[in-house]
């Protein structure tokens, strides 16, 4: 392993995760970014130096570089590695060789991916099977996003965008859902399945799928053992009695063959999440861990950081984070929503993700808000794009088939609109993948203000 590895664009999850794991075996890490995020201000205080900016010198005595996929060519860090003859990688490709001396889990999915990788990391912990992980969010159990891990097996939530997932040499792979997404990379939903099937032509042992995904169910796996999953469908392994829990969480019983095999208790809500944990058992199970030692560990299983991630409250009014931007995910969170919270007013602010999404899902957003009382749509978070013109969060707020759409242009206007209407007995809920969970903070924050509350943040 090299003595120093300078990682650029390390404030991002997926290079911060990287990071983790080359600490934990002994590697002197450095890093940059454009600024300073929570994944780059945590590995500032275990002890990495993180310069903020991109410059050539800072590349001066590594070893190695890795790049973030969005860090362009001309990047004056990169080009300074190529001068000086250090070798350079982009994360796809240095994921595999990060991994090549353990077994590989990997989790991919249109939706679902970094909660089911976590509960399937979570499960080989409480095992005792000490697994490495890589996923894309915090996962509140272990504290982190990575864990270099001291056992056989690794799980890496595996990234269909740019083709990530392709670098990778998984043993067993999980196929939680295909939907079309990431239209910068994918134009058409074809182009999307085409990449998943290469994903599982990848798998060596055994593709775990579900099969109420109709992309997911439709792939051909030609090598290896092909596992099924589902609530609405014939599968291997399924459930019966899935229900919320009075108060908090879901609860079902797991069948495998139809027989039945333990009952399942989450604190998490949603039956999507009951789907992920279905597919995390099955996983498990092929690892060789007892489906009842699964259960177990679920039980206890926290979720992932802005995943319906429960704020706080004041003066009588929830506020919930959630990272979902895609019309199938924002469906999930309100109907999770309106589950848990049904005679509260619920109040969704909507920030659009990249024009290109936004663009192109137009059609399926109209409709995805129908358990909502009331939605606040933000201006686009462009991410690495730039506008094109027509396409604005203007327009999806005049788009979208509901009674009360709003459009509130910058976050300082959506935080001012939630002061004047929300009501005591409200649930506020951000939804968003760029800064719009801001608004739920700073929201907070002046209600507690007003009565000098305090909030107790949890991840649900």
């Amino acid at each position: 392993m090299s003595e120093r590895v300078h990682l650029v664009g390390i404030g991002g999850a997926g290079i911060s995760a990287i990071a983790r794991v080359l600490l934990e075996r002994g590697v002197t890490i450095t890093g940059s970014d454009r600024e300073r995020s929570e994944y780059a201000k945590a590995l500032e205080e275990v002890g990495v130096k993180v310069w903020y900016g991109h410059a050539a010198e800072q590349v001066h005595g590594a070893d190695m570089v890795v790049a973030s996929s969005a860090i362009p060519e001309a990047n004056a860090e990169l080009q300074e590695a190529l001068t000086l003859g250090v070798p350079v990688f982009r994360r796809p490709a240095y994921l595999r060789q990060l991994l090549k001396e353990q077994r590989t889990i990997a989790v991919a999915g249109t939706h679902g991916k970094t909660t089911t990788s976590g509960m399937v990391a979570w499960i080989l912990s409480d095992a005792g099977r000490a697994p490495g992980f890589i996923v894309g969010g915090m996962l509140p159990n272990f504290g982190t996003n990575a864990h270099a891990g001291s056992g056989r097996d690794f799980v890496i939530e595996a990234d269909e965008y740019k083709e990530t997932f392709l670098a990778l040499n998984p043993s067993i792979g999980l196929v939680t859902n295909v939907e079309h997404d990431h239209p910068d990379c994918y134009p058409t939903y074809e182009d999307c399945v085409r990449s998943f099937q290469a994903f599982v032509d990848l798998v060596k042992d055994v593709v775990v799928v579900c099969a109420d995904s109709p992309g997911g169910a439709g792939l051909r796996i030609r090598l290896a053992e092909r596992v099924t999953y589902g609530l609405e469908s014939k599968a291997d392994w399924t459930l019966t009695g899935v229900q919320a829990v009075a108060g908090d969480g879901m609860q079902a019983v797991v069948l495998q063959d139809g027989e039945q095999r333990g009952r399942m208790r989450l604190a998490l809500n949603g039956r999507h999440n009951v789907l992920n944990a279905l597919g995390a058992v099955a996983v498990a199970y092929r690892l060789g861990v007892p489906v009842q030692k699964s259960l177990s560990a679920l039980e206890t299983y926290q979720g992932v950081a802005r995943r319906f991630q429960i704020l706080g409250s004041a003066q009588d009014v929830v506020i919930v984070d959630d990272y979902a931007h895609h019309p199938t995910e924002i469906r999930a969170t309100l109907s999770s929503a309106r589950e848990r919270y049904p005679e509260s007013g619920i109040w969704a602010v909507f920030q659009p993700h990249t024009y290109s999404r936004t663009r192109t899902l137009l059609a399926e957003l109209r409709t995805s808000f129908g358990d909502a009382d009331h939605v606040l749509v933000t201006d686009i978070f462009a991410a690495r794009e730039q506008p094109d013109g027509t396409t604005t969060g203007a327009a999806v707020a005049d788009a979208l088939d509901h009674h009360d759409a709003v459009y509130t242009p910058g976050l300082p206007d959506a935080l001012e609109m939630l002061k004047a209407r929300v009501q005591s007995g409200d649930v506020v809920i951000t939804l968003s993948a760029g800064d719009a969970n801001h608004i739920g903070i700073d929201y907070l924050a002046w209600l507690q203000a007003q009565k000098g509350e305090r909030s107790h943040g949890k991840s649900l």
